[in-house]
């Protein structure tokens, strides 16, 4: 199934679909914090922001599976994590590749992608973007 015929499941937070998916997150004008997802304003100064690509790559700090029921639609078991951005000084949690589960281990690089993965609050299915483990070169 094509992601152009789906919704993303939130607006604003990432662009593109499948390989050519990137952050997109805010950065303040003045004091030059970075935020995601993106912010109308800063919450150190209330600067508005300007929106900012984020990219599409990361490094593992932290990851967890969890095997409860879960929300929305995803799979069970899935899996979540803390990933430090390459391209801006950012610790971000994210939703990790369901295919790879068990596969995630701390300090592996990882990229971003998207994909048809779930239901969105209305119930309907929807885009989501997630972590997988980097291509090896």
């Amino acid at each position: 199934m094509s992601g152009d015929t789906l919704p993303p499941f939130a607006e604003g937070i990432f662009t593109g679909d499948g390989a050519l998916t990137k952050l997109v997150g805010s950065r303040c004008a003045l004091c030059g914090a970075q935020h995601f997802p993106a912010r109308t304003h800063c919450p150190d100064d209330m600067t508005e922001t300007e929106t900012v690509s984020l990219g599409s790559s990361g490094t593992l700090y932290s990851a967890t599976v969890i095997r409860t029921k879960p929300p929305f639609g995803l799979p069970a078991p899935y899996a979540v994590g803390y990933v430090d951005l390459d391209a801006h000084p950012l610790r971000i949690f994210m939703l990790l590749d369901p295919a790879h589960t068990e596969d995630f281990r701390i300090g592996m690089p990882l990229d971003l992608r998207s994909g048809p993965l779930g239901v969105g609050l209305g119930g309907e299915p929807c885009i989501r973007p997630y972590f997988t483990p980097a291509l090896k070169d």
